[in-house]
């Protein structure tokens, strides 16, 4: 057998007691495990230009190109498990422990590696605390000017089997690891301003996660799906106030006190249920509950063949609003019925390609649009799914991923147009609809379809952070702002992104002390954001303090070396050009010359 002999940045990591987890429910962990490589790990690692050498077990032994590469794949996962993590039985939590080294590695005519390279990146991740990397002093000699995280000087480490001491560096994401579980879910939301839940005039309602009765962790995607989608059948009633899955999901698979999250989210209703699938049958339990005094209002338990799934949602939609005694707007009748006419086999491909797609990876982005594509060949008519495949395409443009972003554009917009031509009553294709236009420059449009959209589905905060975004773009920053406060109100658990469009907002209104405030609060929380730092540069040459923007600006190479102002200037669909030229500018203020 050949071998080479080379130089590689090699990364190591396991699961923290994984036979403990294993006796307690090995299936479970199994499934969870492939589930995770599936959605995070392995298109991370992708991303990254990892190269995945070997898995044995809960352990896996990947190369990279580079360091920074190996550090940069690293912390994205760690950061990633933590928020998986918020709110989980310390007993059910899944953490690693990753080590990374440069060195002297032998790589066999099959691609194993073998050698003292891959022996002490293994040591390293043994003496790792759960959901940290160690690194050996070879391996952080080439990062240590680009890390945004304090590392550790553990000093001088005797490593088992390996013959000279050597010194190691410990990174902790997110500071203290999450080895206990959180009381509430305030660990996801660290960094974020407090949020003010004004009580609404509106019956008030918040959907959890169903639970996966089915005994096979990798059909939590279903369980998953049918709960989003009986938030989204709520969300097209005006007369309710449905929180939004990104927040109510935040208590999956916590012991949570109902009366406590119903306080959290700022409603007075919870609906918790279950979901048990197994061969054609389906089993879905549903209970309402008034957080006032705790007290059912409803209860219900639907058993049926798989295929009438779709029914069971419409039933149970019909009897959650019928149990809240709301009074129906003009048109809200037609809205209980005949949303999902769809294949079911082509319905759980299409559950499995969105939560690619919301990951809003390269890789998960691939592999969402196979799945969606293969859903609508069963099921050629399917809007939902159309819709889908146009965001896809619209991502590839916004972020340069493949060959021709131009024709992806365009693509994009034609699938969305395609959507929402088959279903105009349904909320579903508008999403998909309004980002294509607005990032096709056609912002008049944009406009008109997101309020066709918000008719349809006023509760739906994708629709009110497009309609934020348009307004960006359009020239009318405080109306975004606005706009943003109701999406607040509807999440209070918002992604990071929205800091990112308040930012923009305030920044577009030139209030550039409170961008700066807005755009730290989002660095708290993703502190890899290019987008963040490059605006953060431009607030500081706007105000004159020159070295902050400098350092600022460095920033933003050193996670994205591709950024590039020109074309952010030739893709960023702003109708007037100042409001553009407004950021290098700024930049320029500092000396810079972009």
């Amino acid at each position: 057998m050949s071998e080479t002999r080379k130089i590689a940045a090699i990364l190591v990591s396991d699961v923290v007691g994984y036979s403990r987890l294993a006796g307690a429910d090995e299936d479970r962990i199994l499934a969870r495990l492939r589930t995770l490589r599936s959605d995070l790990i392995d298109p991370t690692i992708a991303v990254h230009n990892g190269r995945i050498v070997k898995r044995t077990g809960d352990g896996s032994l990947i190369e990279f190109r580079s360091v920074v590469d190996a550090v940069r794949c690293a912390i994205e996962v760690q950061q990633a498990m933590l928020e998986r993590n918020a709110g989980v039985a310390p007993d059910r939590c899944i953490e690693f422990r990753i080590g990374i080294h440069l060195g002297d590695v032998v790589e066999e005519s099959d691609g194993d590696l073998m050698g003292d390279g891959v022996n002490i990146a293994a040591r390293l991740q043994t003496i790792a605390k759960p959901g940290a990397i160690c690194l050996s002093e070879d391996a952080y000699r080439q990062v240590k000017s680009r890390l945004d995280l304090p590392a550790a000087d553990l000093g001088e480490t005797q490593l088992k089997n390996i013959a000279d001491p050597i010194r190691v560096y410990a990174l902790e994401v997110g500071g203290d690891t999450p080895t206990k579980p959180a009381a509430t879910a305030s660990s996801r939301i660290a960094g974020r301003p407090p949020v003010a839940l004004a009580a609404s005039d509106k019956p008030s309602i918040a959907v959890l996660a169903f639970n996966n009765m089915s005994g096979d962790a990798e059909q939590e995607y279903f369980s998953d799906g049918i709960s989003e989608d009986i938030i989204t059948d709520l969300s097209k009633f005006s007369g309710l106030h449905v929180i939004a899955r990104n927040s109510s999901f935040v208590y999956k698979n916590a012991v949570v006190s109902i009366p406590d999250v119903a306080q959290a989210l700022g409603v007075r209703y919870v609906l918790e249920g279950s979901v048990r699938k197994a061969g054609n049958r389906i089993r879905v339990t549903a209970q309402l509950i008034d957080a006032n005094d705790g007290g059912h209002v409803w209860a219900s338990r639907f058993d049926r063949d798989l295929t009438d799934i779709f029914a069971v949602q419409d039933e149970l939609t019909q009897e959650i609003v019928a149990a809240l005694k709301l009074k129906l707007a003009p048109g809200d009748q037609d809205r209980l019925t005949g949303a999902h006419a769809v294949n079911v086999e082509a319905y759980e491909f299409y559950l499995r390609g969105r939560v690619l797609a919301m990951a809003h990876s390269h890789a998960g982005n691939i592999e969402a649009r196979r799945l969606v594509e293969a859903a609508i060949a069963i099921d050629p008519h399917y809007a939902a799914a159309h819709a889908l495949i146009a965001f896809t395409h619209v991502l590839d443009y916004v972020n340069a991923w493949g060959t021709d972003p131009e024709r992806a554009l365009q693509i994009g917009l034609e699938l969305a147009q395609r959507a929402v031509a088959m279903a105009e009553d349904q909320p579903e294709g508008y999403f998909g609809l309004v980002v294509a236009c607005m990032w096709s420059r056609q912002l008049d449009r944009a406009q008109a379809v997101v309020e066709r959209g918000l008719a349809l589905a006023p509760n739906s905060v994708g629709l009110l952070m497009a309609k934020a975004h348009v307004q960006i773009f359009a020239g009318d920053p405080a109306g975004a702002l606005e706009t943003l406060n109701v999406a607040v109100r509807l999440d209070p658990h918002y992604p990071e992104v929205l800091l990112q469009f308040r930012a923009d907002a305030l920044f577009s209104l030139g209030d550039y002390e409170g961008t700066i405030e807005v755009i730290q609060q989002r660095l708290a929380r993703n502190p890899r954001s290019d987008l963040a730092y490059a605006l953060l540069a431009s607030c500081y040459g706007h105000l004159g303090r020159k070295e902050e923007c400098r350092r600022a600006w460095e920033r933003v190479f050193e996670f994205n070396p591709e950024f590039s102002v020109e074309r952010r200037r030739r893709i960023l669909p702003f109708r007037n050009a100042e409001d553009f030229e407004r950021r290098p500018e700024g930049l320029r203020k500092a000396g810079l010359a972009v």
